[in-house]
């Protein structure tokens, strides 16, 4: 009896749920699309632009997928992806993401499956930006793109972590291709992407704690110029378009149509410069000067003084000859 009576409340409870049910429909959490302006990583003023950004919530923490503008015959899409782990139950009913340290094999596979048919080495330079240490690897497509994938873990150092605090974790991954720039202008990315995201409270901070300043400020002998240049090692440059090349054209060598080719092996003589002076003895000739020795020969003439000759100095008949 007591059994009926029960299965008669649960039923009756059931259709009564049912019948206040509102029936909307409920999207389960999943990725979803937010705007450029909330990506938790921006690319380097000068850097490829973002085209889309996917985000992912999870239990401890936020992942995204940055899709970057490609122009790349090599399968694949450019993207920054970075993930965020925090505490457990930041964003409850998502489930927890789970992390793994950077090693090897696993950055291996993740290197193969970047850039399809384009043969990628690993560098084994030590190389760090802002945030720390970085890994990459790079390599050349058969029609001559420029692929690099790069790889970093923002983790405070262990004795950081022993005091209670500093236990927020970043990963960032970061696949390039582009049949224009070089190997260094896409590792330039690297350097100059700016992490926009934060954590909430300080025990999550990833980055452990502020370093103690420079030794060298206020000790003697530890000179600092204001060229950075000559003290410290230049930036690495952030530019991501390749420089135009400079093309240089031949000059041509005019030469006039009136001048006359020496004979092979005979040395051509300079064409005169000035008017040209008869030889003492010579006869005066009549002719006129050429058009290159005229405005010399006027000139000389507009400045020069007539000066008379002395048979013609003395009595006035002979003057009045000279003057004739």
């Amino acid at each position: 009896m007591r059994l009926r009576k029960t299965i008669s409340l649960v039923a009756v409870a059931g259709m009564m749920a049912g019948c206040t049910s509102t029936g909307g429909v409920r999207q389960p959490s999943g990725p979803e699309t937010v705007a450029p302006e909330k990506a938790l990583v921006l690319p380097p003023p000068g850097g490829p632009s973002i085209v889309s950004v996917v985000e992912r919530k999870r239990g401890n923490g936020v992942e995204q997928t940055i899709s970057l503008f490609t122009s790349s015959s090599v399968p694949g899409q450019n993207f920054l992806k970075v993930q965020f782990f925090g505490a457990s139950g930041a964003n409850p009913g998502t489930g927890n993401a789970g992390f793994s340290m950077i090693n090897e094999s696993g950055i291996a596979r993740e290197v193969a499956r970047s850039a399809p048919g384009v043969p990628m080495a690993t560098s084994a330079t030590f190389l760090q930006n802002a945030y720390g240490p970085f890994g990459y690897a790079s390599g050349y497509s058969r029609a001559g793109d420029t692929c690099i994938y790069a790889w970093q873990q923002i983790r405070s150092s262990t004795a950081a972590n022993t005091q209670a605090r500093n236990f927020g974790m970043i990963q960032l991954r970061l696949r390039l291709c582009d049949a224009r720039a070089s190997e260094r202008q896409l590792l330039g990315i690297v350097y100059g992407y700016t992490i926009s995201g934060t954590f909430d409270g300080a025990v999550w901070n990833p980055y452990g704690n502020p370093p103690p300043a420079d030794g060298a400020l206020g000790r003697t002998g530890e000179p600092i110029y204001p060229d950075e240049g000559g003290y410290r090692a230049s930036p690495m440059p952030i530019g991501y378009e390749p420089a135009p090349a400079i093309v240089t054209r031949p000059r041509a060598a005019v030469r006039s149509a009136s001048t006359a080719q020496p004979a092979q092996g005979v040395a051509a003589v300079p064409a005169p410069i000035g008017p040209r002076v008869p030889l003492p003895g010579a006869p005066l000739t009549s002719a006129r000067p050429d058009a290159a020795a005229a405005p010399i020969e006027q000139s000389v003439r507009a400045i020069g003084v007539t000066v008379p000759s002395p048979d013609c100095i003395g009595d006035a008949a002979m003057t009045a000859a000279c003057r004739r």
